[in-house]
Order: C-alpha cells, then structure tokens, then sequence
C-alpha cells in the first residue's frame, strides 16, 4: 500500500500519526510540507479527497492568519494563504489508496491503512 505523510516533525500528532503507520508495517513516503509545500492544485486535490473545505484545514490559531485578515476568508483566498503560508496548513495529512484524512486526532489513519 501507498502511503503519503505530510508531516512536521515539530508536531506531536504528526508524530504520533508517523507512529501509527510505521506500528502498522508501512514504510510512508514523508514529505516535509513546511520545506517542500504544496501548489493550489495538491491543496486542492486533498480538500477533494478528503472532503473538506478550506476552512476545515487551515490553522486559524497561527499569528499569519490574523494578520493577513483571513476570518471569514473565501476557499480561493484561503487556498492561496496555504499555499503562500504553508505553517497554515493543518497536519498531519495522510493519503493512502483507501483515502485521504487530516489525522486529528492520529487515530483517524487507522481507517485508512
């Protein structure tokens, strides 16, 4: 099985979620999103996947949130923020064949591995 972690080594349930898959016997691609971040279409195609909306993934409690006046902010002005600002995006995503899910809490991969 394919399996995609965007990770940040800095956040536990990130962590704790690279746990989950590697106690499971899975090898996941990392990627470093903060470092290598995704364009508007990969953003894009994960909302899709996991059937959320922007809002659903950006991380509101982050300082550029408020300072770029993004409350109440459109999916196309959110997308753009997440893709400019990547410390935006909430983690851990995991994509495997069976899915895509924002593992909050890192239980949430288990449905998808």
């Amino acid at each position: 099985m394919s399996v995609t972690l965007w990770h940040n080594t800095a956040c536990s349930k990130s962590r704790n979620t690279l746990k989950l898959i590697r106690d499971a016997g899975l090898d996941p691609v990392i990627v470093d999103y903060l470092a290598d971040p995704p364009d508007a279409q990969a953003l894009r195609k994960v909302l899709a996947d996991a059937g959320l909306r922007a809002a659903e993934l950006v991380r509101s409690n982050e300082p550029v949130f408020a300072e770029l006046g993004l409350a109440g902010a459109d999916e196309a002005r959110l997308v753009d923020a997440m893709v400019a600002h990547p410390r935006l995006i909430n983690r851990p995503i995991v994509i495997t064949d069976k899915g895509t899910r924002l593992c909050r809490p890192p239980e949430r991969v288990l449905d998808i591995l």
